[in-house]
């Protein structure tokens, strides 16, 4: 048995916490350790998605200058 079937995979169709590849995979959310970290799957996603979101914010804006100081120099 793998390492990944020892662990625990939150199944986003059912919210329930799985051990192992109980469900397709596009249904899993995971690994995780232990069965408390699964059940939080759901914030966790959320808060990747929001920081994923925060950081390509910050990367489309990366040097542009709202004062207009970049067009001076052109």
């Amino acid at each position: 048995m793998s390492e990944s079937e020892q662990k625990y995979w939150y199944n986003l169709k059912t919210g329930q916490v799985e051990k192992g590849y109980e469900s397709p995979a596009v249904d899993r959310a995971g690994p995780f350790d232990t069965k408390e970290e699964a059940l939080n799957a759901p914030q966790v996603i959320k808060d990747r998605a929001r920081a994923w979101a925060e950081e390509e914010a910050r990367d489309a804006s990366w040097g542009a200058d709202a004062s207009g100081a970049d067009d001076a120099r052109r």
